[in-house]
């Protein structure tokens, strides 16, 4: 159930961040500004790899964002080490985005993994395409990551055309990594994103 237009209510499992009323505000502001509201369901989950597409445009990380904030959700989001130039730095490492650089990603999976071991509750949030491009596969880090840690994928969209972000089932993941990575990005087939589909 919606607490309001715009936004999901989390469930108890959910990690969140502490409560500031005003940001939680000004975020749904924008998101109501920009015509944007949220469909689906929240998992009770403490653990889950969210994964976010079609992401075709910077814009998905700004309305993603504001949908972060708004909810008060505790999502940790991988973004490219560009980004983090002053003064944009300090404030996506305020919002709990957390750089990597895509060149030198060695080890990644296990360093993720191991948060995971060692967090009561966690929420990753990635682009399985890993680029705003069209690509013909998506990056299977998600799927590693969340293999590893033995934790479910929790499809998250963008739809453009009727300015939704949704949240889907969560997804259980089977030992065959292609044959997963398809039946998701088929869920994900009548999305929209600002330039794309999927």
């Amino acid at each position: 159930m919606p607490t309001d237009d715009i936004v999901l209510t989390l469930p108890p499992q959910v990690p969140r961040v502490a409560p500031n009323s005003l940001a939680r505000r000004v975020a749904r502001g924008l998101l109501r500004l920009g015509g944007w509201r949220m469909v689906g369901a929240f998992p009770d989950l403490p653990k889950a790899v969210l994964i976010g597409a079609p992401h075709s445009s910077n814009w998905d990380g700004i309305w993603g964002l504001a949908a972060k904030v708004a909810l008060g959700l505790d999502l940790r989001i991988f973004a490219k080490h560009q980004l983090f130039w002053w003064p944009l730095g300090p404030v996506l490492r305020r919002l709990g985005v957390i750089k990597v650089n895509r060149d030198a990603a060695k080890g990644l999976v296990e360093q993720i993994a191991r948060r995971f071991e060692d967090e009561t509750q966690l929420w990753i949030g990635i682009a399985p395409e890993g680029t705003r491009s069209h690509v013909e596969r998506w990056k299977p880090g998600f799927w590693k990551i969340a293999k590893a840690a033995g934790v479910p994928v929790i499809p998250a969209y963008f739809h453009y055309p009727d300015k939704i972000i949704g949240i889907g089932e969560p997804f259980d993941l089977s030992d065959d990594m292609d044959a997963d990575l398809a039946r998701i990005r088929a869920w994900y087939a009548p999305w929209r994103g600002k330039n794309r589909g999927v």
